[in-house]
């Protein structure tokens, strides 16, 4: 890259609800280990909302933000072996923290500013990755479909959804304990919750309940074979019962601590105490929405509005002899059975799409996104 070479970015600059398109200096390898991968999709997230929202990320601004994306590698340091130009890789959410496995890794994620590890992120046309050997995933050359019509065959907006989402949705159900041949009550139809559901087909789930208020997102839950519950027509547990009266065998939670109550006011256990509610006796439950409070500060303005604790209904819990499993996931060990799934064919995550937009179009559409205008937006180069 020439020096002083600039790009776009979408930078967090810790006013909620407003993104900003900025030019930024291009990234240059800075360790031997480094890669500069050029962009060609990105999306937006709903964690990306937490930050929107001003709940979420790191205490100092600005950074640039975006975790999940795809492109070709434009430059590589002298001490990667695995990588040459031009090949194409998907970008997960967490790099390689360049240790050996040995214990819990540092936490090197993009898109949350520094005190995550990174003060870079995937909303743009360029991004340094570190230990790019151990980060990056190769996908198939073959892939590459630059169009936007949403209709037409495109393998690399699926491969993109292995950088988080599709990753995230499976491990909810890993979380929950599920197996095949079992029922799950999937809470939140975003795009996290529209995978697991879809992840639960493709592993042989019964049946499975697609929990929300957003008839468009119950729709594209359908479609796949979810049976839609909508949670502000009446209480989502009793709906479910109905069809389950020993209850489900196991329960997502695809929403976090941004969840809303029947009246669509924020509740933070809402999803909580439904699912332990719905799940039968010695079921499981996976949660892989956010749980993280902040105390307010530039990256966080309102981080104090959500609160560290949160009301459990621990004696259902234990008399049901239920079990828990809560956390982030890290794309790049699930990602060599996606990728297989995806290029074999037997997997479209794509379904989740409705809006390829340039970069200008960001801030626009990170307000459609939060108005539930959208269900999954993604940024073309």
């Amino acid at each position: 890259m020439a020096l002083n070479s600039t790009m776009q970015g979408v930078v967090w600059e810790g006013t909620p609800f407003q993104m900003n398109v900025t030019n930024l200096a291009e990234p240059t390898i800075l360790n031997q280990t480094d890669a500069i991968v050029q962009v060609t999709l990105s999306a937006i997230c709903g964690t990306d909302l937490h930050t929107y929202h001003g709940v979420y990320g790191s205490q100092e601004v600005p950074w640039v933000m975006g975790h999940e994306a795809i492109g070709l590698i434009h430059d590589v340091g002298s001490a990667v072996s695995s990588l040459t130009i031009g090949d194409k890789v998907v970008i997960p959410d967490q790099a390689s923290d360049g240790h050996l496995d040995m214990g819990a890794p540092d936490l090197v994620a993009f898109g949350l500013g520094l005190d995550y590890g990174l003060a870079t992120g995937c909303q743009a046309e360029y991004v340094r990755v570190p230990f790019a050997d151990e980060s990056l995933i190769h996908i198939p050359s073959s892939s590459s479909n630059s169009s936007t019509n949403l209709t037409a065959p495109n393998l690399d907006l699926d491969y993109l959804f292995v950088s988080d989402i599709f990753a995230t949705g499976w491990s909810a159900l890993d979380f929950s304990g599920f197996e095949a041949g079992e029922s799950v009550a999937v809470f939140g139809a975003g795009p996290v919750g529209l995978l697991s559901a879809y992840s639960a087909v493709l592993r042989g789930a019964t049946r499975v309940y697609l929990v929300d208020h957003v008839h468009e997102r119950l729709r594209l839950g359908e479609s796949i074979g979810a049976i839609p519950i909508d949670f502000t027509a009446s209480d989502p547990v009793e709906q479910i019962l109905k069809h389950e009266p020993n209850g489900v065998r196991r329960s997502v939670d695809c929403v976090g601590f941004e969840a809303l109550n029947g009246s669509l006011e924020h509740q933070e256990n809402e999803v909580i105490m439904n699912m332990v509610a719905v799940t039968a006796t010695g079921g499981g439950i996976g949660q892989v929405g956010v749980f993280s409070a902040s105390a307010d500060s530039p990256g966080t303005p309102l981080g104090r509005t959500m609160s560290p604790t949160v009301q459990f209904p621990s004696s259902d819990f234990f008399n049901k002899g239920l079990r828990f499993q809560a956390g982030g996931v890290d794309p790049k060990h699930l990602a060599p059975q996606l990728v297989e799934l995806i290029e074999s064919g037997k997997a479209r995550p794509s379904f989740i799409v409705s809006s390829i937009i340039d970069i200008a179009q960001a801030p626009e559409y990170y307000r459609r996104f939060d108005q539930h205008q959208e269900t999954k937006v993604v940024i073309q180069f």
